[in-house]
């Protein structure tokens, strides 16, 4: 494929994600277009974001999410952390996902390169049908999964980071720590943002069994008005590059991955 027909096409995907009326499996969805690394079409950051919709989460609870989400890529903050880049640019694609293997595309990868692109983006992510399933929580086949996407993406990216958002523990498939190792030894970073509507352990149980990578961070929701701002902030630190410590309701995270209280 041509290198100016790429980006012509992305507009197109996200309408037809927009449209769909049930979420593609991996096996079935576009993922991108034909593989052509185009070094003047790179990015800053490749973003896998990876939303929890297993038996813990309803369908009001995943709508919430995906509007999180979208609010996020309205957001100043992050439209200038994107053309502060070295590219000027970023590539997301978005997925969900429940039990072993179950992990379906909403938005396949696209690339964001100025505000319309975030905004296109973000009315995508309001109107997708993801919807919750009655299903277990294997965040093991998960990460296994979103760490193939990054073969698929067609834009060389600096770095590559899976962003898991969950509310529950991995219960089903295979322990997360193997999958977790693997994408870390080939450079994808893992972060998460986990919401404590059910278990108040869970930021320590992502920190040791989860997130992997330099500067990898949990960010914490402990309720739906503060999900909103674990999104924004959580996303301007990836595509900013940095792993600064922000404060977000008496929780810091340090540049190795741990989070602290207050002192």
């Amino acid at each position: 494929m041509k290198r100016r027909t790429l980006l012509h096409l992305t507009a197109a995907w996200m309408t037809a994600a927009a449209l769909t009326s049930s979420v593609r499996p991996l096996s079935a969805a576009p993922l991108t277009a034909p593989v052509d690394r185009a070094g003047d079409h790179a990015v800053d950051l490749a973003l896998v974001l990876a939303i929890d919709s297993s038996a813990s989460i309803t369908d009001g609870d995943m709508a919430f999410q995906l509007r999180g989400h979208a609010a996020a890529f309205r957001n100043p903050r992050i439209r200038n952390a994107v053309a502060s880049g070295v590219h000027g640019a970023i590539a997301v694609i978005a997925v969900q996902w429940s039990g072993p293997n179950t992990t379906g595309v909403l938005i396949p990868w696209t690339r964001l390169a100025s505000p319309a692109d975030a905004e296109h983006f973000a009315a995508t992510l309001e109107h997708v049908s993801g919807s919750a399933r009655i299903d277990s929580t294997a965040i093991g086949s998960a990460i296994q999964q979103a760490t193939a996407l990054f073969d698929r993406i067609p834009w060389p990216a600096d770095r590559q980071i899976i962003d898991l958002c969950s509310n529950g523990f991995s219960n089903s498939g295979i322990d997360p720590t193997g999958p977790r190792d693997a994408a870390v030894a080939r450079g994808i970073g893992i972060n998460a943002v986990v919401i404590l509507d059910e278990y108040d352990w869970l930021e320590q149980y992502y920190q040791e069994n989860v997130i992997g990578g330099p500067g990898a961070f949990v960010r914490v929701a402990e309720s739906r008005d503060s999900f909103a701002d674990a999104i924004l902030e959580k996303l301007a630190t990836e595509i900013a590059g940095i792993a600064a410590s922000i404060r977000l309701g008496g929780i810091a995270a340090d540049p190795v991955g741990e989070t602290t209280g207050d002192a």
